[in-house]
């Protein structure tokens, strides 16, 4: 190696180990001075030898070209959110689910984690390598935000060696924050430039990451800590507990408040003396994760349609502040339920800025006695959705009078109503202005049609002036529609023209989110694209046992999906867009019915695939992949080191088959 590469790479080893002990182990042996000077020796040898300058050089964390937009990455598993435990009773009551699940009564071993206030994340490394990363976006589908993600120092862009090899592909998922003295740093900056302040450190961490130019993102102090697992190819854990020391030793963050806790006692403990030490944390959180910590027991548990079986969010107890309502306005969503709003005297809560918090409906503002003039408690409701609490009667001005909703739409003035036996009035008006561009604003949006360019001021003009009524009316408008809206340049309207047309080349899936049927969202738009294999038209003639008999779907979607369909307005909307255009790319379908009506379950380290090619191998031939044994399991594949699937297959009397009995089965 001649000498200015051995140079290099001296210095590039330096700098990675420095960073490591910084960040993954907390034990810096340099000052950031020292450190600075380091980087800038090896800046100034590269600059001098830019032929040998490589990917994973800590030189390369900054210096991207500015995008001009992302671009999309679909994750191998799907990022799933987590269910939510409102209290420590229902923290035992998942407790119960997860021992009845097992069908046992021992004690669970859970690792109990803070849930972080930032921005989920998935890093992809291939043979050791960084080679993208992505957000979360709907679960499916996030947004390519490699160049920014390599800015953040804590980032390994190449995998220390550990006890473990390093896998050929490895996904790791975590969380993107920033600390409180950064955030405080950070506005600080804005003020001195003359920019406003961001609300909370989690803004500011998502504002950071989803910059174009990945030079702003260098600038800010985001920091991560990694905490769950992705595909992984060739390397296999026993346990969650394994997996987190050995990302460590891979050069990952782990949050050092990770503990280990035997039983449902324990989770509660944790939980308490999290939420006692919250303030003190160098960090926002707003509660406790705990996930079940034996490989073999999260695959019996399986997983829901949006969620693990196997883990669960702990919220906090909501932070609280009082404040006055302004006024009470009533609100019209895109499925026409109008919802009162209270307008409010500004005032923090945990760190945010509240101006309005929800009251849901005409009985709580009964129950609750919420006038305008009122003093109130509000809290952020699980530290999200500002809510009213309580009014302070003692502080209530003498001329206060009662609130009703009013029984005419405030959008549209059609009448209002109230199905017997709901709590959610609603506007009948399909046609109602605050419905139709709720329902285009949701049409238009990223994880649907994704039509870029089409914000919120945009719909308000075209449904304002009347130039579209339903979503198909999209693809009807010209360029002199647009060119005549205020403060919409020729290029601003040929720019949206374009991003119409582009937007007609689009998936089943997205297409049916799109619709905005209720109860649908992205993950079960993607179930139905499989299940009808694109085919719109198969789709619209379905009826409600035929969906019900589809996994993840139930009585209540299946009624909310035919009621969709059955409505005439709806299927014209439908058959408009695609005869103005809407293209749905064809899905392949499966390639046999060798294993039609067949459920398999994978465990098991597996050798002659991963776990994912072999759910994807048993639905290209008409099976399905499940990852708990039950009673409607047909077959067993198991690798090396199953464990507890292949008791419970024994006692049911389920086959087991080894790889290369299941690859046999698809010849």
């Amino acid at each position: 190696m001649p000498e200015t590469q051995k140079q290099i790479q001296a210095l590039r080893d330096q700098l990675n180990d420095h960073n490591y002990r910084y960040y993954v182990l907390d034990d810096p042996l340099i000052s950031d001075s020292e450190y600075d000077q380091l980087f800038r020796d090896l800046q100034k040898i590269e600059a001098e030898n830019p032929n040998l300058i490589t990917e994973d050089s800590p030189t390369q964390r900054v210096g991207a070209e500015p995008l001009t937009s992302f671009g999309s990455l679909t994750h191998r598993m799907p990022m799933l959110s987590l269910a939510n435990a409102m209290n420590e009773g229902e923290l035992a009551a998942f407790d119960m689910r997860v021992k009845k699940g097992l069908d046992t009564e021992n004690d669970i071993e859970y690792m109990a984690e803070p849930k972080l206030d930032g921005l989920a994340v998935e890093l992809v490394y291939e043979n050791g390598l960084f080679v993208n990363g992505s957000t979360r976006g709907d679960g499916i589908t996030g947004e390519n935000i490699t160049q920014n993600l390599k800015t953040i120092s804590a980032i390994p862009l190449s995998l220390r060696m550990g006890e473990k090899q390093i896998p050929p592909l490895l996904e790791v998922r975590g969380e993107v924050f920033i600390t409180k003295d950064g955030f405080k740093k950070l506005n600080q900056n804005q003020e001195k430039e003359g920019l406003p302040p961001f609300a909370n450190p989690r803004n500011a961490a998502a504002g950071s990451l989803r910059q174009l130019d990945s030079n702003i993102t260098a600038t800010r102090p985001l920091s991560i800590y990694c905490y769950e697992a992705g595909t992984i190819d060739g390397v296999s854990f026993e346990t969650h507990e394994d997996f987190l020391s050995t990302l460590k030793k891979w050069g990952f963050p782990v949050n050092p408040e990770i503990q280990k806790v035997t039983n449902v006692e324990k989770m509660v403990a944790f939980h308490r003396n999290l939420e006692a030490k919250r303030e003190t944390l160098p960090y926002e959180i707003d509660g406790t994760v705990f996930k079940v910590n034996t490989t073999d027991q999260r695959n019996a548990l399986g997983i829901r349609s949006r969620s693990p079986r196997w883990a669960i969010a702990g919220k906090f107890k909501a932070q609280q502040a009082t404040t006055v309502v302004q006024d009470i306005i009533p609100s019209v969503g895109r499925t026409g339920a109008v919802t009162p709003v209270a307008r409010l005297d500004p005032t923090n809560v945990g760190g945010v800025i509240v101006t309005n918090a929800t009251l849901h409906n005409q009985d709580e503002i009964d129950r609750k006695d919420v006038r305008i003039g009122d003093t109130v408690f509000i809290q952020r409701a699980g530290d999200v959705i500002p809510e009213v609490v309580k009014v302070i009667l003692t502080k209530r001005p003498s001329d206060t009078k009662k609130y009703l909703l009013p029984n005419v739409c405030p959008s549209c003035g059609h009448e209002v109503f109230r199905p017997e036996g709901e709590v959610v009035a609603r506007c009948q008006n399909l046609s109602c202005p605050a419905q139709v561009k709720g329902r285009i604003e949701h049409f238009v949006s990223k994880t649907a049609l994704d039509i870029d360019g089409f914000g919120e001021k945009l719909v308000d003009q075209l449904v304002d002036k009347r130039l579209i009524r339903t979503v198909d009316d999209i693809f009807k408008l010209t360029y002199d529609d647009l060119v005549n809206l205020d403060r919409m340049a020729e290029k601003s309207a040929l720019n949206i023209l374009e991003a119409i047309q582009n937007s007609k080349q689009t998936t089943f899936a997205r297409f049916v989110y799109a619709l905005g049927i209720r109860n649908v969202g992205a993950h079960l738009s993607n179930v139905l694209e499989k299940t009808y294999v694109g085919d719109m038209e198969k789709f619209m003639n379905v009826s409600a046992e035929e969906l019900e008999a589809i996994d993840e779907v139930g009585p209540i979607v299946a009624e909310t999906i035919t009621t969709f369909l059955l409505n005439c307005t709806n299927t014209d909307v439908i058959e408009s867009c695609l005869s103005l255009g809407i293209r749905l790319k064809k899905v392949e379908g499966p390639k046999s019915q060798l294993l039609k009506g067949k459920t398999f379950v994978f465990t098991g380290a597996l050798t002659q695939f991963s776990r994912n090619d072999a759910k994807e191998m048993a639905e290209a031939h008409g099976g399905r992949a499940s990852g708990s044994v039950s009673k409607k399991t047909d077959f067993i594949v198991a690798g090396p080191g199953a464990g507890s699937k292949l008791k419970k297959a024994a006692e049911l009397g389920i086959p087991v088959l080894s790889e290369t009995e299941f690859l046999n089965m698809l010849k």
